[in-house]
């Protein structure tokens, strides 16, 4: 062991066994430490004992597992690098020898391979590489699909295009995700290298004038795309705001058409009925049919049989059952709900400042002004969530209740309190609190966002298809944004950002180059 560990040490960092090693056991704590934590803390999952785990466990270690199929892509890519230009030197060194007295014998071969080297050399290092990468990418996203596209244990083949009948229709790819995350990730690299490749020719002014317009297009991007954040992101978000499941439930159902204020229900039970006991109101104030469709005098007379005060000249379900445990008040409501989320996200955010500095540079703690840089990052993020929270209650009051149905009256609050109007309206409010963020984490905000609103814009029935023309766009694409990545990350580390570019310095570079960039 003693020797191994030697060996090992005595490798430098860029080295394709490292490289390897690094990869492999980064993608393996990201696949198999949810799994695990998932199988911890779910009554169902832990009923199943030690098989389950044992399920969870080879299931993470199978060559078609993500941990394994990534070390293909970014360690194999490494090595087919590293021989290749053994392959060079020997190749030179053939050539350079001097001749045997056989050689003339071998002459069009020796013609031949000098063809060969001048056309290997005027091909650029950086071609070669994403060319390079690119194979080993395509056997990464090969391995991974060949998880999902037999569910019998068969040999793996890897066909350029699959056309098998044994797909699971009516799911999309389990690979899709990731993939959108890597086409965004290489997009974003290719446009930062387009939009900085004069930088060492400019002066500053011009320099962080191009820095200030990329915050801005990433916070547009964010403010139009807020609710496409990743789905455990707006749980978290969800949980923080309070919303009543039930509450949610209603409003999806007056999306769909199931609940509507003009042709009343068939849902038993009635959410909005049920809630509105629950918070000490009459069954009557969430029941369709019994409040209001319309604003106007007609809605005052419906509220004063109702007993309900405040909502003179609108219609729609009261605020108060919409603000559930929040009061009657609505500004009352979203101030409660920014100090609820902010207490919340103060909490979270404060460890996630502090802790990265600890385990890398821990004297700087000991200087007063770093604590008060890490005590207004923190402060800075918890704002920002505390303000995406309440936005979004102060746009739905606004909507519904205090601006736009007063001026609108004759409008259905089937429309008010459906997609396009509260919903729509709150969205656009939590987007615009990403200008209370820094401009770097305005960029991987925006950068969150954007693969499900590319996932948004595909057609949900070609996505879901199973055919064959999904997975081989699925795997052009995987394959040349993760060979970009990886290439910018060999030549142009500069041009990735964020997560991306802590994750390809350590896999490609080493721990030390990750940390080093990370305090830079």
């Amino acid at each position: 062991m003693n020797a191994i560990e030697d060996y090992l040490l005595s490798l430098p960092d860029g080295h394709p066994l490292q490289v390897s090693i690094r990869t492999y056991s980064l993608a393996l704590s990201l696949s198999l430490g949810p799994a695990l934590l998932s199988f911890i803390v779910s009554p169902k999952a832990r009923s199943k004992g030690v098989l389950g785990l044992q399920t969870i466990v080879k299931r993470e270690l199978k060559i078609t597992s993500f941990p394994f199929a990534i070390t293909v892509a970014i360690g194999g890519g490494s090595a087919l690098q590293y021989l290749w230009k053994r392959l060079e030197t020997d190749l030179d060194d053939t050539l350079a020898s001097p001749k045997q007295p056989w050689s003339p014998r071998f002459g069009r071969l020796a013609n031949q391979l000098q063809a060969l080297k001048e056309y290997i050399s005027s091909i650029s290092q950086e071609r070669k590489t994403f060319a390079i990468y690119a194979c080993s990418s395509f056997v990464a996203i090969v391995l991974m699909q060949a998880r999902r596209l037999s569910s019998k244990k068969l040999g793996i083949t890897m066909p350029l295009i699959s056309t098998s009948r044994r797909n699971v229709t009516g799911r999309t790819s389990a690979t899709l995700d990731l993939t959108l995350l890597l086409l965004v990730r290489a997009l974003d690299a290719a446009v930062q290298h387009v939009v900085f490749k004069r930088v060492g020719e400019e002066h500053d002014d011009a320099r962080r004038w191009r820095q200030h317009i990329t915050t801005k297009i990433d916070a547009m991007v964010f403010w139009a795309s807020s609710a496409r954040l990743p789905s455990s992101y707006m749980k978290w978000i969800t949980s923080m705001a309070n919303i009543d499941p039930r509450l949610s439930s209603g409003l999806r159902a007056i999306r769909s058409g199931q609940w509507s204020y003009i042709n009343g229900t068939k849902l038993q039970p009635n959410m909005l009925a049920t809630l509105s006991q629950d918070l000490g109101y009459p069954a009557s104030w969430g029941t369709p049919l019994s409040v209001p469709a319309y604003g106007g005098s007609m809605a005052n007379a419906s509220w004063k049989a109702l007993g309900v005060s405040g909502r003179d000249g609108v219609g729609g379900v009261p605020c108060e059952i919409i603000h559930g445990t929040g009061g009657v008040s609505c500004t009352g409501n979203a101030i409660f709900r920014a100090q609820h989320a902010f207490l919340k996200a103060v909490a979270i955010y404060l460890p996630v400042h502090f802790i990265p500095i600890l385990l890398t540079r821990p004297r700087s703690l000991l200087r007063l002004p770093e604590i008060f840089r890490l005590l207004i990052g923190a402060v800075r993020s918890a704002s920002f969530l505390s303000t995406f929270v309440s936005s979004i209650w102060m746009a739905i009051c606004l909507t519904r209740t205090h601006l736009i149905a007063r001026l609108l009256p004759k409008i259905s609050h089937d429309f008010y309190d459906g997609p396009f109007g509260c919903i729509m309206a709150g969205c656009l409010a939590c987007g615009s609190s990403i200008w209370i963020e820094n401009g770097r984490r305005r960029g991987e905000m925006a950068l969150y966002v954007l693969p499900r609103a590319i996932r948004a814009c595909l057609p949900n029935t070609w996505a879901r298809s199973g055919k064959g023309s999904v997975y081989a766009l699925e795997r052009i694409a995987f394959t040349l944004s993760l060979a970009h990545l990886l290439t910018s990350g060999t030549y142009r580390m500069d041009t990735n950002r964020g997560l991306a570019r802590w994750t390809l310095n350590f896999v490609l570079n080493g721990p030390n180059a990750a940390f080093r960039k990370q305090q830079g």
